[in-house]
């Protein structure tokens, strides 16, 4: 084989082909917005930033105009689910409008942790369109100081 060709980045490149094609069948009025398909939104929104230490791993998800009723953070194991709404704007009608570029709907992403997280104290915390998320690890994912013994 080639020594510089990876599948994934063949597959990425495919993706945003795909994507580049499928946003020329976009009408030009209605704001139709890919982000919120089922299967793509999963992939996108809400955008993150993701970091950990030794201690904890750290969500951030940039998630602004939300109802924090309609979030739902849920852990299972690795796995790190958000799902929830983003709302219309009420009042407006829709012929009324003359751009909209915000998409609206249900949301749901998934993200695989590299760490076990104990599930029992894991924090959600919902401000200024940022919804930080602390999964503390479990002990067991935790570095173990290693003693050196001299002779």
């Amino acid at each position: 084989m080639w020594p510089n060709w990876s599948p994934l980045v063949e597959m990425d490149a495919l993706r945003r082909e795909i994507d580049r094609v499928l946003e020329g069948f976009a009408p030009k009025s209605g704001g139709w917005r890919s982000v919120f398909l089922p299967g793509v939104s999963a992939r996108t929104y809400p955008l993150m930033n993701v970091y950990e230490d030794s201690e904890a791993v750290t969500v951030e998800a940039l998630a602004p105009g939300l109802n924090v009723e309609t979030i739902q953070v849920s852990v299972k194991g690795d796995t790190l689910t958000i799902q929830g709404e983003k709302k219309p704007l009420s009042g407006v009608k829709p012929e009324a409008f003359h751009r909209s570029e915000r998409a609206t709907g249900k949301f749901t992403r998934t993200l695989e942790l590299e760490s076990e997280i104990d599930e029992n104290k894991v924090k959600a915390e919902y401000a200024n369109g940022l919804l930080t998320i602390t999964l503390p690890k479990a002990e067991s994912a935790k570095p173990k100081l290693i003693q050196i013994k001299v002779k």
